[in-house]
């Protein structure tokens, strides 16, 4: 396994970011007289992190690398700031565009990674799960399966907040990510209208704990993905919002691919 951690200069943010970049391109078993050695280009899971966060976060927190290495699999862990992975258009910050598709365009020209949709696959945890289904939706021309873990679905009610010291409940916070929150619903920021104009929805997976304070979106998202007629896997299991929830299902989404 070889892992990268390194900036790069990317248009849709004007600026500098790090990413970090899991790669199984050493995994080879010596079995008696033969070697097994995982092919190239590689199937690529680019992983969104949560609401304070940072690239090497999961790799902090969770056992994804030998997880990526046992299962053959290139994840791309890029920094997504407190952005919800959305177009902020009065800072110059296209963090959707970023994750989106010229990420993509960048790791592919660095990494021996597949161009292929059916090799390309998006997930995230809390705020990074809210990413994964946002862009995944948009950009599904992209991404062949989404992968939500504890996902912050929150645009149902984000009109509704008010102002308040904490940054999750905070209509201040929200408004400086979001813009005008009275809009959210109508817009593509809202996966529920990504869903209602996407003609090629990619698979979709979602895990929530039972006491997580994020469980009931999640299942009001699930149900409406029912209401669509839309297949999609929804594991609800005994947890919080944690990261031993997280490292669990997302190793489970990973098995799915």
């Amino acid at each position: 396994m070889v892992l990268f951690r390194g900036d790069v200069k990317c248009k849709s943010l004007q600026r500098r970011t790090s990413i970090s970049v899991i790669l199984p391109s050493d995994n080879i078993h010596f079995l008696q007289d033969s070697e097994e050695i995982v092919p190239q280009p590689y199937r690529t899971l680019y992983l969104l992190h949560g609401l304070y966060g940072s690239d090497d976060i999961f790799l902090a927190n969770t056992s994804i690398q030998k997880f990526a290495e046992d299962n053959g699999i290139a994840i791309v862990i890029p920094c997504g700031e407190n952005s919800f992975y959305i177009d902020n258009e009065k800072a110059h910050a296209y963090y959707g565009e970023y994750v989106g598709q010229e990420l993509l365009d960048i790791t592919r020209n660095i990494f021996p990674l597949s161009d292929k949709r059916e090799d390309t696959f998006i997930a995230g945890f809390s705020m990074g799960g809210y990413g994964a289904i946002r862009n995944g939706l948009k950009y599904s021309q992209n991404f062949s399966k989404i992968g939500m873990i504890s996902a912050a679905l929150i645009t149902d009610d984000i009109a509704d907040y008010a102002s308040d010291a904490n940054v999750l409940r905070s209509r201040d916070f929200y408004e400086s990510i979001f813009g005008d929150l009275e809009s959210v619903k109508d817009s593509d920021k809202n996966p529920k209208y990504l869903i209602d104009s996407c003609e090629d929805i990619p698979d979709i997976y979602m895990a929530c704990g039972v006491n997580d304070f994020l469980y009931d979106k999640n299942v009001d998202f699930y149900e409406f993905l029912k209401s669509k007629n839309i297949d999609a896997e929804f594991v609800e299991a005994p947890g919080e919002h944690t990261w031993e929830f997280c490292d669990k299902h997302i190793k489970e989404f990973i098995k799915t691919l």
